[in-house]
């Protein structure tokens, strides 16, 4: 189904069906991408994806306080000055082992997580290995009968990806660079 921004009964549409478990996708800060609720659509984000089990997918939050529901580790502050934005941090987290974050700078996201209450997994749109695509009518061509939505806002001119650091290892570490450039001192954790 695809969901034309423009309609009024879109958005509402959209966090039904991800609030009932389904898998849409939509635009983000830097591309389209397939979302879901954490952590009840991984298993089919992983067949929609063609992931394995091994690679997690990064969750959006609403903002940093959502941190302190999942990790007794803060972010660091010359890390928070780059959320909301393309900045994703591994955090270790309260259940055991660690996972991914990030606060999305994209009024349609702020929007979707306020009306959710819950973290998105996000991941790029394409099978594992695969470009991502590009236009919305290559998404409707290779995904849309195996996505619950596609929230139609137009093509979106991809940019590069976000930025991913890894905040439980000293100095952090870059684990991708993309569209926050971090500097040395940005990776000594104070």
């Amino acid at each position: 189904m695809v969901l034309a921004a423009a309609d009024p009964r879109a958005f509402p549409t959209l966090v039904q069906i991800l609030a009932g478990g389904g898998v849409a996708i939509a635009p983000g800060d830097t591309m389209y991408g397939l979302i879901g609720i954490a952590p009840r659509s991984e298993a089919r984000l992983r067949r929609v994806k063609g992931r394995d089990g091994e690679k997690p997918f990064l969750q959006l939050i609403g903002n940093a306080a959502w941190i302190e529901r999942i990790s007794d580790v803060p972010v660091p502050p010359r890390l928070a000055r780059f959320w909301p934005g393309p900045l994703t941090i591994v955090f270790p987290v309260r259940a055991g082992g660690t996972a991914a974050f990030r606060v999305p700078d994209n009024r349609f996201l702020h929007d979707l997580l306020d009306a959710l209450s819950q973290p998105l997994y996000s991941t790029s749109v394409n099978r594992a290995g695969a470009p991502p695509l590009r236009t919305i009518e290559e998404m409707r061509r290779v995904l849309e009968g195996e996505v619950d939505a596609i929230y139609d806002a137009g093509d979106q001119v991809p940019g590069p990806p976000s930025t991913l650091v890894d905040i439980t290892r000293r100095p952090f570490e870059i684990l991708r660079e993309g569209a926050v450039l971090l500097q040395k001192e940005d990776l000594e954790g104070n």
